[in-house]
């Protein structure tokens, strides 16, 4: 049975849909004004993960990622370039379902964005206006009036007289409460706006996931995900106005990943420090990023630097090994030493997801049925032994989005690489081992790695 801790119960809850069989998941993407970085792959790679697993488990999976494409930070981007805002964020949509395929993401079953839900956004502040949740102000902005929800605050755990505390209304606001929220905003000079019953404007940040949560989804959904920055306000937020507009349970389950934090300290422009994908990308395969974040725990802060980086790359490489083919001399195994290793590595996978998606677990297990991979080739099993227990692996290996492959080459590189083998080959029959070592690091510049045995010289690209 699976289990899931949820944030809004704070417990670790049996998995039970709205639908047998179905999974409606909702989960905040990115507001597009700039390259993506590694913590939102960290963050998109987390749910990929979770649909992943639960389509392994049978369940059919609609799910649903947004792209803002209408916010501040847009507009004043798209202000220092001399671009239009809308234009601005179609560019950099694409090049962020560009850096998700890279990241081998499975592309989520919709992705809805603000400006083509306006309709909508118009009509859901209207139904809470007319049931007293939202007021529309003398200055064209609609706020939320929190006071109308008995359980704001239940997600993040904060009481609304302790928020007031330390809030304020800035200049220009003219809120009932410091802590009502804008639904919409009235449009400044020269920025971009959509007409709607209170004037010109545009929707404030919460309402648009909402919105786009109810067109996609319906009223009631599974899971919420997202990051847990999100906890406090847009979350707290998104169930207000949800709940308060349909009368119903927004969202079962809402499951929140940890930040990546870079030498310590939590990745932001302000410090200077952002890592875009791209960038990653250039430097270190897709798996080893994958591999950093199922090393952990998805809730917890995530250490990125060089260390831990190369502690996934270790990783990947080590479960490579399970996929070498076996030796062209191999006598065959006497006996079926796999198959009872590969029913206990896969119950064993399947008990560790099972477990809030404890992906560490997941991956020892892996590990477990790599190690026996290995031994069985290295006692002689042949291709046609190995292949169950291998094609198993890889089934699980991509349950987590692991690609384990191998780079490759253009046909020319390749016949270079076989070329100077078979010199290195000659070099060392005629004991020239200072010419062998000198293709080996000829090799190594080129991105070959070689290895040696009774059996001849393998190599791959690294």
């Amino acid at each position: 049975m699976l289990k899931i801790y949820n944030t809004l119960t704070r417990k670790t809850e049996e998995f039970q849909t709205l639908e047998p069989g179905k999974v409606r998941m909702y989960v905040c993407g990115v507001t597009v004004y700039n390259d993506a970085h590694v913590g939102h792959a960290m963050s998109a790679i987390v749910f990929d993960i979770v649909r992943r697993y639960l389509e392994y488990r049978g369940y059919a999976v609609k799910h649903v990622m947004n792209y803002t494409d209408v916010d501040d930070k847009i507009i004043n981007r798209a202000n220092q370039l001399g671009e239009d805002p809308l234009k601005l964020s179609a560019r950099y949509i694409a090049d962020y379902a560009a850096d998700l395929k890279s990241l081998n993401v499975l592309p989520a079953t919709s992705n809805p964005q603000v400006s083509t839900t306006m309709p909508l956004i118009i009509q859901f502040i209207e139904g809470l206006i007319q049931k007293g949740h939202a007021y529309a102000a003398s200055n064209g902005d609609v706020y939320f009036r929190v006071n109308s929800d008995d359980d704001y605050g239940r997600l993040s755990g904060r009481k609304l007289e302790d928020m007031q505390a330390g809030a304020r209304i800035e200049i220009g606001e003219q809120k009932e409460h410091p802590m009502d929220f804008a639904l919409w905003k009235a449009a400044k000079p020269g920025e971009i706006s959509w007409d709607s019953p209170w004037g010109k404007g545009r929707p404030g940040w919460h309402i648009e996931c909402s919105a786009m949560n109810l067109a996609e989804l319906g009223e009631q959904i599974d899971i919420h995900g997202g990051g847990n920055d999100l906890i406090f306000p847009h979350h707290e937020n998104e169930i207000a106005q949800s709940e308060c507009y349909t009368g119903k349970e927004f969202s079962r389950y809402w499951i929140h990943n940890g930040m990546l934090q870079l030498g310590g300290e939590k990745m932001s422009k302000s410090l200077g420090n952002i890592i875009s994908i791209k960038e990653f990308l250039s430097k270190r395969s897709s798996d080893i990023m994958r591999m950093l974040v199922l090393n952990g725990t998805y809730r917890a802060p995530l250490m990125f630097n060089d260390e831990t980086l190369d502690a996934a790359e270790r990783n990947v490489e080590r479960l490579k090994s399970a996929l070498k083919p076996a030796s062209p001399s191999a006598a065959g195994l006497s006996a079926d030493t796999l198959s009872a290793s590969t029913e206990s590595a896969t119950a064993n996978f399947t008990e560790a997801m099972d477990s809030d998606f404890n992906t560490a677990g997941a991956v020892a297990a892996l590990f477990e049925l790599s190690k026996s991979i290995n031994t069985a080739r290295d006692n002689g099993a042949t291709g046609e032994q190995l292949k169950p227990a291998q094609e198993t692996f890889k089934q699980l290996a991509g349950v987590l989005g692991l690609t384990l492959e191998e780079k490759k080459g253009s046909s020319e590189d390749e016949a270079q690489v076989e070329a100077l083998l078979s010199e290195r080959t000659q070099a060392r029959k005629d004991k020239n081992w200072k010419r062998s070592d000198e293709i080996r690091d000829q090799l190594k510049v080129m991105g070959v790695t070689i290895e040696d045995s009774k059996d001849g010289t393998t190599w791959k690209w690294s």
